[in-house]
Order: C-alpha cells, then structure tokens, then sequence
C-alpha cells in the first residue's frame, strides 16, 4: 500500500494576487475617452471616465487612484484648474499626473508643465507611450 502524504498551506504562504491599480481619466471627447478606457481595461487597469475636473474632483475625494491622466483643455474646469484644486485638496496625488493636449503651440499650457514639472503627452500619442508614461509615473522606470 503506498501511503500518500498531503501538507496545507498556511493561509500567509499564499500570495495575494496583484490588485489592478485604479486609473481616473479626464477627458471631455467621448470616442477618444473610450479608446483610453478599452486600452487600459486590456492591459488590467481598473477605469473611472469623467468629462471635467468637477467631477474629477468629486472621485478623488471617495476613491484612491493610482494615476491621473488628465485632459488640459475641458470645459468649464480645465487640466490645470483640476490640478491646483487636487493640489489643495490631496497634495499626496500631484506625483500621480500624466497631462494629454493636443493643444502643442499653447504658452499656457506648457508653462504650466514647466511649472510642475508635468509630464506631458501631446495627442495624438501612440498607445505604448501612454504604458510608458503610466510606468515612469508608477515609479517603474
């Protein structure tokens, strides 16, 4: 008779499962919002889409969010107004940013990327420059 030895795992030997870092997107063009949103589903990032810093403002207040890429130019409350008001709000995030425009020629906008020494994408970006960013703002890189 051959005898059979089993053994148990304790409960702490057992990894976690790496959790799916939450991602907030700010975007106020719907198509280009959900191209985002499908992108990064397929790599495993969990996806909040709001159209304006408002509401952007009310999800980072009830969610923690591991990234922000956020659009500059939105309407009534643009990138960098949602910025300031995140700055104030939970300082912690401001490291948390990758900033999208295509508005290149914009003094304003790159002024204020100067400022805050942002990190910029400038659209249309390709689709492994956006994974790039998100790992250089992860600290990965």
């Amino acid at each position: 008779m051959e005898v059979v030895k089993t053994y148990e795992l304790p409960d702490a030997d057992i990894p976690e499962p790496p959790k799916a870092k939450k991602i907030l997107v700010l975007e106020d063009e719907v198509a280009f919002a959900i191209l985002l949103k499908e992108d990064l589903e397929a790599e495993g990032y969990q996806v909040t889409v709001v159209s304006n810093g408002a509401e952007g403002l009310k999800k980072i207040l009830t969610t923690e969010f591991e990234i922000i890429i956020c659009d500059m130019v939105m309407p009534n409350f643009p990138g960098d107004m949602f910025y300031l008001a995140v700055e104030r709000a939970r300082p912690d995030l401001c490291k948390r940013f990758i900033f999208m425009t295509g508005h290149q020629g914009d003094v304003k906008i790159r002024e204020f990327i100067r400022r805050i020494r942002g990190l910029m994408l400038w659209k249309p970006f390709e689709t492994h420059v956006l994974f790039d960013a998100i790992k250089v703002v992860s600290g990965k890189k």
